[in-house]
């Protein structure tokens, strides 16, 4: 396989970015950005994301059994790139960002359009990242949505023509 071929293939998958959010019975948080995500079923609602297997978003999630999808909008690169590494929890805030406790317990994000909640029904752990699929239990949109609501979601190229994953 032509490595450059595979690497320029798979960066024409066209990804949002969103903010994965757990927390563990012991107060502990993960905030992530990420971006391989998809709806995978209607009924019952399910979502996938992939998590780094060495994260600790990853050891959280499998502890707590739900986490959120904080969906980030148009103009929140600096969001995106904040939540690239890891951040602790001061109060009820996370790098700065104002969260309260989802039905999940998991943390919603205060400043996003949008948000899903989920309990991890299923995980599927190969390579270097774990697949996890999640029941949505709970959704929310935080204010008003103009035009298509997949236009209203931050994508990877919003952040820049040297930025990618995957490949």
């Amino acid at each position: 396989m032509d490595a450059d071929a595979k690497k320029t293939a798979l960066r024409m998958i066209p990804y949002g970015l969103y903010v994965l959010t757990s927390e563990a019975k012991d107060g502990r948080v993960a905030a992530a950005t990420v971006n391989w995500v998809t709806q995978a079923s209607f009924a019952p609602p399910l979502v996938v994301v992939g998590v780094k297997a060495d994260s600790g978003a990853h050891d959280i999630i499998k502890e707590s059994g739900s986490f959120a999808l904080n969906v980030l909008g148009k103009g929140q690169q600096g969001q995106a790139f904040a939540f690239f590494k890891s951040l602790e929890r001061e109060g009820d805030t996370i790098g700065g960002e104002a969260f309260t406790a989802g039905a999940t317990g998991a943390p919603v994000l205060a400043g996003t359009p949008a948000y899903v909640e989920c309990k991890l029904v299923e995980t599927v752990e190969k390579g270097d990242h774990s697949v996890f699929i999640g029941e949505v239990v709970e959704a929310g949109v935080q204010g008003e949505i103009e035009g298509r609501a997949d236009d209203a979601t931050l994508i990877m190229k919003d952040l820049g023509e040297k930025v990618f994953y995957g490949g």
